[in-house]
């Protein structure tokens, strides 16, 4: 076995730990939600009605925005509350695979019981059963085939799901997967969707053992489907529960190669510290810094742009220094966060084009971009089109595209280099520019804002003095050209490397010196 395929088993174990937990939790949660609702409707049949519509309206929301939507909710729940809630992490994982799992359960329960033969029923009532000893000797036994077979096809559904809470910050398999897309690493992405998919189908076996126990009346099958999944589950699960301690430091990062490396590049460091540290990658800009303010994640490196336009909400032009100095003034008054520092690079949007082959016309700032934007199709990442840079840029200049398209950024770069689109919304720190010969276009107008990388800490970690202490060296240590260099080690397609790896070479380049820019 290769040492990428090693790697990469390495990191299942503890994450088919969480994402056992996480499925199960909600399993059993949307099993004690159905059930009963499921005898309830199968009584009423306007109930049922309801219930059953309101199950599907809920099934047509992609299970993705489901966990999107929670967090907010949970947000401002946690406020209402005084705190205390957190809207990351596990909890608005289980409520948005809850969700997801309802409706095969409450379908098939309402089916099974209202299919009880109605013979079955009379005899019961010759016998003086009460409507309760009718239903547990009764209509649930002849019924339970078909709620196993609901079951069933809710764990499948639930387990595949879950791979998607890694975008609110839970650990799962889908760790493996995204981290995988992000730096085209495809070891890790199948590692992930086989382990997603075994996992599926073996819960489907066990169950499927359980319901023809149930169906056939054998007992025995029922038992060693259900000793299994016992079985299985306690082996998962509580070694990750009894390995957990109390005080691990938590970092972020959103989903691209860079906030990979600086997150271990981070980790690095407080390891050494002494620290216990866990990763949450993957978090959108949206989230991330109120993630950060509710002390969900302990420390991440955003970038002064983004926490200038997205969270202050400010579009006046300033110097780097002054931004930096402002959101630091800002998010400790507002939200008791630390700005730490600048760490000496800047990764802001920058728009690329291939360059002009044989002499044809060149295309070399956005004014020239403006005007030949009617016959050119604009690729972006999943969230640049929303974003308020975009509509600084769309302020200043006159950019009027044929056609947009969205992409991960992993395969933005791809997309241009092979003409599926004419120009993108790159990244300035991205390797993958001068690797591909694309040319950065320039904004005369300065409608894009400065992106300094900046590391900030949450405020139950900037009291800390030992924690900042570990980290603080890295401030102004890190040039834009070994920044480059370490995200296209992560990004190139041959003799690949890991963010942990890159974050290795990073922290070696980091002890010739500081920065001096």
């Amino acid at each position: 076995m290769s040492l990428a395929w090693q790697q990469a088993f390495a990191r299942v174990p503890d994450l088919l730990s969480a994402h056992v937990q996480l499925s199960f939790s909600a399993l059993l949660l949307a099993m004690l939600i159905c059930l009963p609702l499921a005898v309830w409707a199968a009584r009423a049949p306007r109930v049922a009605t309801v219930i059953l519509g309101l199950a599907s309206l809920i099934q047509t929301i992609p299970a993705l925005a489901l966990l999107a939507l929670f967090y907010p909710i949970l947000l401002g729940l946690s406020v209402v509350l005084g705190g205390g809630l957190s809207a990351l992490g596990f909890l608005p994982a289980l409520l948005a695979l809850t969700l997801y799992a309802l409706l095969p359960i409450l379908r098939n329960a309402v089916t099974g019981l209202t299919g009880v033969s109605p013979a079955a029923k009379q005899a019961a009532d010759g016998l003086g059963m009460t409507a309760f000893q009718k239903l547990r000797l009764v209509e649930a036994p002849l019924a339970a085939p078909t709620i196993m077979a609901g079951i069933r096809t809710a764990a499948v559904w639930t387990i595949g799901a879950a791979t998607l809470s890694t975008t609110v910050g839970q650990a799962s398999l889908g760790d493996l997967i995204f981290a995988g897309l992000q730096t085209q690493n495809w070891t890790l992405v199948l590692t992930g969707c086989f382990a997603s998919a075994g996992l599926a189908i073996l819960v489907d076996l066990l169950l499927g053992l359980v319901e023809k126990g149930i169906r056939d009346r054998r007992m025995i099958w029922k038992w060693v489907g259900s000793g299994l999944l016992a079985l299985g589950l306690a082996v998962t699960v509580l070694p990750g529960l009894s390995d957990r301690k109390a005080d691990v430091v938590v970092i972020g990062a959103k989903g691209f190669s860079e906030q990979f490396i600086l997150a271990r590049l981070i980790g690095g460091r407080l390891e050494k510290a002494g620290y216990e540290v866990r990763y949450s990658d993957g978090l959108g800009s949206a989230v991330v810094f109120q993630a950060l303010a509710g002390n969900d994640i302990d420390i991440y490196v955003d970038y002064s742009g983004t926490l200038w336009t997205n969270q202050m909400k400010r579009t006046d032009t300033v110097t780097p220094e002054q931004m930096v100095d402002d959101i630091s003034r800002w998010s400790e008054a507002q939200h008791d966060v630390a700005v730490i520092g600048a760490l000496g690079f800047e990764n802001t949007y920058a728009f690329a084009v291939r360059a002009p082959a044989d002499g044809g016309p060149a295309v070399t700032t956005l004014d020239d971009l403006a005007r030949r934007s009617p016959e050119m199709t604009f690729g972006t990442d999943l969230e640049f089109l929303e974003r308020p840079e975009w509509r600084m840029v769309q302020a200043a200049y006159p950019i009027r595209f044929r056609a947009e398209r969205s992409f991960n950024p992993t395969f933005m770069y791809p997309a241009l280099s092979s003409g599926e689109v004419d120009v993108i919304s790159a990244f300035s720190s991205d390797g993958r520019i001068a690797a591909n010969n694309f040319v950065v276009l320039e904004d005369p107008k300065g409608a894009v804002p400065s992106y300094e990388a900046m590391l900030l800490v949450s405020p139950s970690r900037s009291r800390d003095r030992k924690f900042v202490e570990a980290v603080e060296p890295l401030v102004a240590a890190i040039s834009v050209e070994n920044m480059r260099e370490a995200n296209y080690m992560v990004d190139r397609e041959s003799d690949k490397k890991t963010p942990m790896q890159a974050a290795k070479w990073l922290d070696r380049k980091i002890g010739a010196g500081k920065v001096t820019e």
